[in-house]
Order: C-alpha cells, then structure tokens, then sequence
C-alpha cells in the first residue's frame, strides 16, 4: 500500500494541477503546485512508515522547508529575468540548498517556525511583485507531449528517495527535504522555455501565495498527529490548507485596486 501511495498519489496530484494550472493561468500553476501535493504524500507514507512521532518531527521541520522554497521563487524570478531556464534552475538551487544546509542545524517549535514561514512568505512576495508586470495575455503555449508523463516521473522519484532515506536521514532532514522545489522547478522551467521570464515570474507569485496554505498544513500536522493520529489528523490539514487558501483569496479579493494589478 506505502509503495503504491509513493508511486501514484503525489505524481497524480502533481498531474491535476498542472492541467488546473493550463486551464486557468500562470498564478493559478504557481498556487497549486505550492500546495501540499508532495510534501503531504510524503508526510503521510513517513507517518505510517515511522510512527506518528516521526512524522510529527518531519512536520515541524518542513515549515524550515518551506522557507527554503520561498527562497527557490524569489531567486528563480529574479534569476529569470537574465538568464535562460537552466541558468536560473541552477541559481535558484544553489540558494535552495545553502538554505536547507542552514535550517538543518535549526531546531524551531512549530509555531515559531510558522511565524518565520510567514514572515518570509510575505518579504518574498514583496520583492517579486516589485517585478510582476500584471496579468498574463490571451493565448496558451502547446507543451509537448512528454511534459505531464515528465513531471509525474521526476515527482515519483523525489518521493522515492526521500522516503527511502527517512529511516537514516531522520525526522529533521527528511522533513526539511520533503518541500524541495522539485515539482516547482519542472513547472518553472517549462514555464520559463514556452512563455519567457514575465510568465514564470507571475507562476513564482503564485507559488509564494500558495505557501501559506502549506505552511498551515504542516503545522497542523506537527500538532495534531500525535495526540489525533494519522487519519484525522490529515483531514483536518487538508480542511485547513482550503479554509487558508480560501480566506486569502477573499481577502485579495476586497483589497482595492490601485494604479495596478492587485498582488
């Protein structure tokens, strides 16, 4: 049952948004694919794996994680604007890394570690709306037919991994590990080669508005895995990632535009 969980319900979610994302626009990619959808399958397989213990522990120490990820759009919209999609994929992780390597050696209670998710989620989305120039044009690129089987691949083989190192990486490193921007960098680098930098800078506002409903989802699951077990504890995750999501965008909603697309 874990193998198949690892090898169809992350790649499958991966998959939905990346046609949700085609069907509705560049920021609706972004904030789909900074949802839960491989983290939490990997959160899942770890607690029945492990023990809710551990998967309360690799909870925690993906809101480091996530910092990490914020740290990948930031640096990937930037990078974007000056060089092609592999130039600024290997920027963009380089930063990712050098984050995870400082976070590792961080040891945050969760509800710090959310302060510092949301504290970052919000400079983030600061400095790349400095560089967001509005909506995307009419009109949507043809990918090729390799790209969906391409992206449940690279997402199967991250769950894989990380899932096969937990037992001798710990809760910690493999927490940290579980938001790494693998399913964010195929949908980045895609987006950067059909579109250009102006849509990938919009997908990665996306992505960084989609981090508060996945910090919101690891910390739920830090806190409630342990006394409420796995089952209710993911459903409840998962109820509080589509309430977050849903309070952001009513309250994106009423904010007033001024001279601008609202951000």
């Amino acid at each position: 049952m874990t193998l198949l969980l690892k090898l169809v319900l992350a790649p499958l979610l991966v998959v939905g948004s990346s046609l949700a994302g085609r069907r509705w626009g560049d920021r609706v990619t972004g904030v789909l694919v900074a949802f839960p959808i491989v983290a939490g399958p990997i959160l899942l397989i770890i607690s029945v794996e492990h023990g809710v213990a551990f998967g309360a522990r690799a909870a925690a120490a993906s809101l480091l994680g996530l910092v990490s990820l914020a740290v990948f759009a930031v640096v990937f919209a930037y990078a974007g604007r000056r060089w092609r999609w592999p130039g600024a994929l290997a920027v963009a992780w380089l930063a990712t890394g050098l984050a995870d390597i400082v976070l590792a050696g961080q040891s945050l209670a969760a509800g710090w570690a959310l302060l510092l998710v949301m504290a970052t989620i919000w400079a983030g989305r600061r400095l790349v709306a400095v560089i967001d120039e509005g909506p995307s044009s009419a009109g949507t690129v043809r990918s090729p037919w390799w790209d969906l089987p391409g992206r449940a691949v690279a997402t199967a083989a991250l769950v894989l991994f990380v899932t096969g190192i937990a037992a001798t990486a710990g809760p910690v490193v493999t927490g940290i590990l579980a938001p790494f921007p693998i399913a964010t960098s195929v949908v980045a680098g895609f987006v950067h080669a059909q579109q250009g930098a102006p849509a990938v800078i919009r997908t990665m506002a996306g992505v960084l508005h989609g981090l508060a409903g996945f910090a919101v989802f690891c910390f739920l699951i830090s806190v409630l895995l342990v006394p409420a077990g796995v089952g209710l504890a993911f459903v409840v995750a998962v109820a509080g990632v589509l309430v977050s999501q849903a309070a952001l965008v009513l309250a994106r909603g009423r904010r007033p535009a001024v001279g601008g697309p609202a951000r």
